[in-house]
Order: structure tokens, then C-alpha cells, then sequence
């Protein structure tokens, strides 16, 4: 069996390891963003030593429907194409180009969570319980039959470093068992119930901006939701970006008088900042836009 993959991201690495370790595929053909694009994903990885260590062909792409591309596809006559880390939606001539058998990966139990940012709106939504899918891709956006799904619990403290790993170990866990089962023939998958079906929405690095005004135990959630691999939360002291990676809620501010916003506390570990519920989020691990080193006022930005 044939491969194409496609994507650009920690788990394209992981997919394009577990085909070309899997008896009776072949890894034809990685197709990636070309690294000026690189800035399109923020956990972009660099394929090119991937491809290169199990001899398969690296193709830049672009717009995964243009027609260029659409002709290199055909050429590659892949058995599948799988897409697996790529932002961008495959329309009707990528998958006629593929002969109809195009499997996608999701990050999120579906029918729930279609659509974009979902390990950050996983926590940002304070689930409980999530799961990554295998799916045909159709004419929806994944709305295909699901192929393959593996739940896991979302740790209290979890954060978007932890809980992408954790998807990672499940889609190799995932496809070392759904690709034999490819191999032998036809797998039409479990169509999804649209009656609990929800979506998404995009989010950008804007959207990390803190809003002081907002409890403690939430902001502490925004910060775990968009640090590491994505841009981070951050606030502004003194004209300059302070992006807060690691912080926890506290009740460091019980006897302090202060506005959300304002500074309460230092130690040796960092500095807490008064939230509009009375309680503080103690900063543990902070940077400046500028250079990386501590720069704090009483008062910092964000909705203070």
C-alpha cells in the first residue's frame, strides 16, 4: 500500500513514522509547508529529515488544492492519502484527485469539537474526558465516518504542552492498529451522530491577551490552554509584552487591597497579580517581547 501524507506538524512526524513501520505500506511522499510558510503553524516541525530517513519524496506545498499540486497527487497514485496536521480544508478535486480515500486526523472526540484550536477550547471548556479521531474525510468538515478513536482523561492541571503529547501517544497507538486493517481491504468506519455534533471556532494569538477583570482560576485556565507549543497568554506592563507560560491560581491577595491588574506580590519564584474575583494568579514563568528578562510595574495591561 502506497502513502501520501500530508501536514506539517508533531504529528505528521508521528503518522509518517508509524506507516513506514508498518508492514506492507510504503511511505511514497511527505507533502509540507515549505519553510517560509513555516509561520503558519506554530508548532510547525521540519520534515525534511523525516522524509529523507525512510526515503520517501518531500513535496512543498502551498494550497493543498491547487492544481499544481493536484497533479503531483495523481502522479503519486498513493492507495491513501492521509492528512494528518494540516490546516487547510481538502475540497472535492483533492479528494477526487486521491480516488476518494483521504483520511484525516482530529484531536478531539468526534462528533464534539469540530473544527479549529480544539486542544486549547479542550481546556479552556474544563473537559473532562477527550480522545482523538481517524476519519474519512468527506465533504464536511470532519464530519466523516470515524475510523478509529482512543479516549484518555484531561488532568486537572492539564496544559496545551501536556495534552498534545497525550494525543500524540494515541494516534500512534491508533494507527499501528487501523493500518494493517487498511491493508486488507475496505474499512467504511462508523458514521458520526450529527445530533451531538458541536464546533469550534478559530482562535488567534490575540485571543491570549489576559483580562484581569475575569476570576483567577479562569485566567489560570487561558494560560494553560494557549502556552506552549501555541503563542501563550500575555499581558502588558509598561508598553512591553509579558507572556506568561506557567501560573497558578492562589489566595495570595486574601489581604491585599488592590484592582485586578495590579502586582500583590514577589518571591523568588515570580510575582502574583490580583484577578476580579479577589483571588491572585502567582506568575511562575514569564517573558518580555524585548529580551526575555523580568520587567514588571505595579500595574500591568489587559483589562485592569
Amino acid at each position: 500500500m502506497r502513502a501520501l501524507l500530508i501536514g506539517a506538524v508533531e504529528g505528521t512526524r508521528v503518522a509518517a513514522n508509524a506507516i513506514a513501520a508498518t508492514p506492507g505500506w510504503e511511505l511514497a511522499a511527505i507533502a509540507t509547508l515549505p519553510p517560509e510558510l513555516a509561520a503558519r503553524h506554530s508548532d510547525f516541525v521540519d520534515l525534511a529529515p523525516v522524509a529523507a530517513h525512510h526515503g520517501a519524496s518531500l513535496v512543498p506545498v502551498a494550497q493543498c488544492n491547487a492544481p499544481a499540486f493536484l497533479e503531483e497527487m495523481r502522479a503519486l497514485a498513493a492507495d491513501i492519502v492521509f492528512v494528518i496536521g494540516w490546516s487547510q480544508i481538502c475540497g472535492p478535486e483533492f479528494r477526487a484527485a486521491a480516488g476518494g480515500r483521504v483520511v484525516g486526523y482530529h484531536p478531539a472526540p468526534l462528533p464534539r469539537l469540530r473544527g479549529r484550536a480544539v486542544i486549547p477550547w479542550t481546556i479552556l471548556l474544563d473537559e473532562k474526558i477527550t480522545a482523538s479521531s481517524l476519519f474519512w474525510i468527506d465533504d464536511g468538515v470532519d464530519s466523516g465516518p470515524l475510523l478509529a478513536q482512543r479516549f484518555f482523561h484531561v488532568a486537572p492541571g492539564e496544559t496545551a504542552g501536556t495534552l498534545y503529547a497525550k494525543h500524540m501517544t494515541a494516534l500512534d497507538a491508533m494507527l499501528r492498529e487501523l493500518l494493517p486493517q487498511l491493508a486488507q481491504g475496505p474499512v467504511p468506519g462508523e458514521v458520526q451522530d450529527e445530533a451531538v455534533a458541536t464546533w469550534a471556532t478559530r482562535r488567534r494569538p490575540s485571543d491570549g491577551q489576559i483580562d484581569w477583570r475575569e476570576p483567577a482560576e479562569q485566567v489560570e485556565r487561558l494560560v494553560r490552554a494557549v502556552g506552549r507549543p501555541y503563542p501563550g497568554a500575555f499581558t502588558d506592563a509598561a508598553g512591553k509584552r509579558v507572556t506568561i507560560w506557567s501560573a497558578r491560581a492562589c489566595a495570595c491577595a486574601d489581604r491585599k487591597h488592590a484592582s485586578p491588574g495590579q502586582v500583590v506580590l514577589r518571591d523568588e519564584t515570580g510575582f502574583a497579580v490580583r484577578c476580579g474575583d479577589g483571588r491572585a494568579l502567582h506568575v511562575l514563568d514569564f517573558e518580555t517581547a524585548a529580551s526575555g528578562a523580568p520587567m514588571l510595574h505595579s500595574v500591568l495591561g489587559g483589562g485592569a
